[in-house]
C-alpha cells in the first residue's frame, strides 16, 4: 500500500521560533499579510508583536482580529470583506484552533469564492488557495499541520468538516514558548484533544506506517506531561512535549484520519458551544470502550506507549486498560458530563438524532475500528449525558 503524505513545507520548531515568523511570509515571495487571530490575543499584545515582526521585515501587514471560538460562516464573512479590503497576498493564523482554521478557510475562500459548504466533506479541496503561515498558541489542534479546517454554518448550525491540501498551511512556526500562559482547563482540553488525535489517527481504518510512528510519539508524550503541564503552567519542559505532540498528531491524523470521537464531537460543539477539545474529552472514554474489541492490538499498542500497559499485558487487557485509563485522566482533569457542563436533558435528548445524522454525514465514523450505524451513535450520545 502506497500512502500519500503531505505536511507543511517548512516548519519552525522550538523555544522563540516566533521570532522566524517574517521568515517564512518572506520566504513565499509575498508582501502583504493578513494576521488572522482573535480578540483575546489582540487584547494582550501578542497579536501586536506578530504585526511588529512583520513591519521589521519589510512587509505591510494587516490585521483581522475577530475570530470566534469554533468558526462560523459569518465571521468568515468578516474576515474574507478584511482580507480584501486589505489586498492581502497570504494569511497568517495565530491562536489555537478556530484562529488557525478560521485563516485557512478565508485563504481558500479569497481565492475560489462560494459558500463554505460547497467545500464540506466527501469534497476533497485541491486548490487553488492563498498561502497560509499557521502560528499555534495552544497545544492541541495540529492545525497547523493539517489538510482540514472545521466552519460551523450559521444558517443551519452544523459543524462542517472540509478537507483537502488546499487547507494545509505552507509553513508552520511552533513555539512551545506561546503556550505557557495557558489556563489550567485549556491546557487540559487541548491536551485531550492531542490525544485523541494520536489515538484515532493510529487506531483508524485509514493508519499506515509513517503515521503510526507519529501516533505513538504523542500519545507517549501525553502520558508523561499533561499532568504536569496542567499542574504548573510554567512547566516548560512538559509544554515543549505538550507542544511537540499536537504538532504530531496533527501531522499524523492529517495522513491518517479522525474516526468516531470526532464524527460526534463536531455536533456537540456546533449545538452547544462547547469547546472541541472539552467535546472529544466528554466522549473519548465511552467511545473507545465501545470500539477496542474490533482492534485490541491497536489500542494495546496505544495503552503500552502512554504507560498503562506493561509489554508482557495480552492485548485485549492492556485494550481494557487504555479504557480505563482514559476515564481516570478525565477524572483527574474534571472533565465535565454533558448534564454536568449545564446542558438541559431535554434539550440534548432532542438534538441527538440530528447529531448522529451529522456525526455520520462527516465520514469520520467510517474510519472507525467498529462503524456504528445511527441507532449506536444515538446510544452513544445517551450514555455520555449524566
Amino acid at each position: 500500500m502506497t500512502s500519500r503524505i503531505a505536511q507543511p513545507r517548512e516548519m519552525y520548531v522550538g523555544g522563540g521560533a516566533v521570532e522566524r515568523v517574517a521568515d517564512a511570509v518572506t520566504a513565499l515571495g509575498v508582501g502583504r499579510p493578513l494576521l488572522v487571530t482573535d480578540p483575546y490575543l489582540h487584547s494582550t499584545g501578542q497579536a501586536d508583536r506578530i504585526l511588529g515582526l512583520l513591519s521589521g521585515a519589510g512587509l505591510a501587514p494587516g490585521l483581522f482580529a475577530e475570530t470566534v471560538p469554533d468558526p462560523t460562516t459569518d465571521c468568515l464573512d468578516a474576515a474574507l470583506a478584511a482580507l480584501k479590503g486589505h489586498g492581502a497576498d497570504c494569511v497568517v493564523g495565530f491562536g489555537g484552533g478556530s484562529p488557525m482554521d478560521s485563516a485557512k478557510a478565508v485563504a481558500l475562500l479569497a481565492a475560489q469564492g462560494g459558500h463554505m459548504s460547497r467545500y464540506k466533506a466527501p469534497r476533497l479541496n485541491t486548490g487553488p488557495a492563498l498561502p497560509v503561515v499557521a502560528v499555534p498558541t495552544t497545544a492541541g489542534s495540529g492545525s497547523e499541520a493539517t489538510q482540514f479546517t472545521v466552519v460551523t454554518d450559521s444558517a443551519t448550525d452544523e459543524k462542517m468538516l472540509c478537507a483537502g491540501p488546499a487547507f494545509l498551511p505552507v509553513a508552520a512556526v511552533v513555539d512551545y514558548e506561546l503556550t505557557l500562559s495557558m489556563p489550567p482547563r485549556l491546557t487540559a482540553d487541548t491536551g485531550v484533544d492531542a490525544l485523541t488525535h494520536a489515538v484515532e489517527a493510529y487506531v483508524s481504518r485509514k493508519a499506515n506506517p509513517f503515521t503510526d510512528g507519529l501516533c505513538l510519539l504523542a500519545v507517549s508524550a501525553v502520558g508523561r506531561f499533561l499532568r504536569r503541564a496542567v499542574a504548573d503552567g510554567a512547566d516548560r519542559e512538559a509544554r515543549e512535549a505538550m507542544t511537540l505532540a499536537a504538532t504530531r498528531a496533527g501531522i499524523a491524523f492529517s495522513n491518517s484520519s479522525v474516526a468516531l470521537v470526532h464524527g460526534m464531537s463536531r455536533p456537540i460543539g456546533a449545538h452547544f458551544n462547547v469547546a472541541h477539545g472539552l467535546s472529544n474529552a466528554m466522549l473519548f472514554p465511552a467511545v473507545t470502550a465501545f470500539s477496542v474489541r474490533a482492534a485490541e492490538a491497536r489500542y494495546a499498542a496505544c495503552a503500552r506507549a502512554l504507560g498503562v500497559a506493561g509489554d508482557a499485558r495480552p492485548d485485549a487487557a492492556a485494550a481494557d486498560d487504555l479504557v480505563e485509563a482514559l476515564r481516570r485522566l478525565c477524572a483527574d482533569l474534571d472533565v465535565p458530563t454533558p448534564r454536568r457542563y449545564g446542558i438541559e436533558e431535554s434539550a440534548w435528548t432532542r438534538a441527538i438524532p440530528l447529531m448522529a445524522r451529522q456525526a455520520l454525514a462527516s465520514g469520520s465514523p467510517a474510519n472507525n475500528p467498529r462503524v456504528p450505524d445511527a441507532a449506536e451513535i444515538e446510544e452513544l450520545y445517551a450514555r455520555i449525558y449524566r
